[in-house]
């Protein structure tokens, strides 16, 4: 192994902007209810601080403390503690580092308060992880840079800024793949922006997730910077943490219970699929037609079902379709296809999840990871790595080393949560999700662009493939951006620099399409 050395700090979180009274802010908002003006913050009283502040907020009157905004800067957090409590829930917005396109160059990782031989187990499980990771990237570099080339027609003769240009995607492409087998202790950064209220919640809710000693102190911080620029927004207002030990998550079922069957019995249901669709709405189709003629009042003998779902699907006759703003949902017409809806049961690696979360319009019940732990080792293998077979060994050794770790962690009396840092990317999560069908069409529309990750690709063209099977008026306009702008707008692919290499459009055959996307 080469000389790595873990390194390690304190969450470092930063309040980058903040309302200059966010208190008063609220309680101005509150007043202007009852008023024929808009109430400044500068007319906020003493005695309205006192009064009016704590009766909104314990009368449940919530919304006038959304108006107070947040950003925070978030270094050395974990990235299990990014999935399992900050993209948790809808109500954020974040840009995080990733590990697709940045390259994981020194061992940066949480430490939780663990000693002796256990802290030994761990952080040679961290080194073992990012030399695997070392190794793999090496081995997959020229796999993927044969295929770009093939892909972008690099001949001999390009110029050498093309040549490492098309290398450094190679590069991408192979780190993005070896980043399965690092720790979901691994670091990361982001800017994280939560309205005050959704504050108030994360600090209620932080023992609710499966990381609540990293969680203390993150939330912890960001409450504190709040205190600072006002320390009147969480004095005057606010409810206590819950105690860990009084969520109805802790005593059902014991913590202590083993994630193996419950694996096996998903598995089984889900079969060879990535994503099953699990339940929909009967009468899916009629229902958007009916909404699409009562939009405009349209009697059923004006407009068939067949004319509705066009009207609303087809990007020749919808410019909302391929419009790159997203404004469906401002759309009256658009609002139809919210009255559709899909739920699917899905398995996707710890890494596609995060992503696959961040479309927060479609919500999952994701799974608690201290109730869901396996003993044996439960992993999502990426293509490119299973086609490498000198890169499949060492994925499948990482594989083997991270389970062996984590349960000799537990063996030494380690708490699951703290265990589980050293899981890789590639634990695989089981998951039901559901959405409407204007939320769902959305997230396949990004999501089924060749650029799209790997997971998340085939799990859209599953249930795309489903939803047709029992919907195809509903399904029949659906697919990647290049397909749906296709002689309608330009340009076709709205990735620039980042196309993928592979004009879809010319044939898009679901049948034939996964022999295509090659990366």
């Amino acid at each position: 192994m080469p000389a790595l050395a873990l390194a390690t700090a304190p969450p470092k979180i930063t309040l980058r902007s903040s309302p200059a009274v966010p208190y008063d802010g609220a309680i101005a908002a509150a007043r202007t209810c009852y008023s024929p003006r808009v109430i400044e913050r500068s007319e906020i009283t003493d005695k309205q601080r006192d009064s009016i502040g704590p009766l909104t907020f314990d009368g449940g009157h919530h919304t006038v403390f959304q108006h107070a905004h947040f950003e925070f800067g978030l270094e050395n957090i974990s990235r299990q503690l990014v999935w399992s409590v900050l993209h948790s829930y809808p109500f954020y917005n974040s840009e995080q580092s990733s590990q697709r396109y940045v390259k994981l160059h020194e061992p940066r990782a949480f430490v939780p308060p663990i000693s002796g031989e256990a802290l030994d187990v761990y952080e040679q499980a961290v080194l073992r992880a990012w030399d695997a990771y070392s190794r793999i990237s090496a081995l997959l570099k020229d796999d993927a840079w044969a295929i770009l080339k093939e892909l972008r027609y690099v001949r001999d003769t390009n110029s050498p800024a093309r040549l490492k240009a098309v290398e450094r995607e190679a590069e991408k492409k192979a780190i993005e793949t070896a980043r399965y087998v690092i720790p979901i202790g691994a670091f990361t950064s982001m800017v994280h922006t939560v309205s005050g209220i959704v504050l108030h919640r994360l600090n209620r809710m932080l023992n609710a997730g499966d990381v609540p000693y990293e969680a203390a102190m993150v939330i912890g911080a960001m409450v504190d910077l709040v205190k600072e620029v006002d320390p009147m927004f969480f004095e005057k207002i606010g409810f206590n943490t819950f105690e860990r030990d009084t969520l109805p998550e802790m005593g059902f079922p014991a913590a202590t219970m083993s994630g193996d069957a419950f694996a096996a019995e998903f598995d089984r249901r889900l079969g060879n699929r990535v994503s099953r669709l699990r339940d929909w709405s009967a009468g899916a189709e009629r229902v958007v037609a009916d909404a699409v003629r009562s939009t405009f009042g349209i009697t059923t003998a004006a407009m068939s079902d067949e004319e509705a779902i066009d009207r609303v699907m087809n990007p020749a006759k919808n410019k909302y379709r391929v419009d790159m703003l997203d404004v469906a949902y401002h759309s009256p017409m658009m609002r139809a296809l919210n009255h559709a809806s899909y739920v699917f049961e899905k398995r996707l690696s710890h890494t596609a999840d995060s992503q696959d979360q961040r479309h927060r319009m479609v919500p999952a019940s994701r799974p608690m990871m201290t109730f869901a732990d396996t003993t044996a080792p439960d992993y999502i293998t990426p293509r490119l790595i299973r086609q490498n077979a000198a890169a499949r060994a060492v994925y499948e050794q990482a594989m083997a080393d991270a389970w062996t770790a984590k349960n000799r962690l537990l063996a030494l009396g380690v708490p699951l949560e703290h265990a589980l840092y050293i899981l890789p990317n590639a634990k695989a999560l089981r998951l039901v999700e559901s959405g409407s069908f204007i939320a769902l069409q959305h997230k396949w529309t990004l999501r089924t662009c060749f650029n799209a990750q790997e997971e998340i690709y085939l799990a859209s063209m599953d249930e795309i493939a489903q939803v047709r099977a029992i919907h195809p008026q509903l399904g029949r306009h659906l697919g990647p951006p290049c397909v749906l702008r296709n002689k309608i707008v330009s340009p076709r692919c709205t990735e620039g620099s980042h196309f993928c290499g592979v004009p879809v459009w010319r044939n898009y055959d679901p049948k034939t399409l996964e022999l295509r996307r090659v990366l």
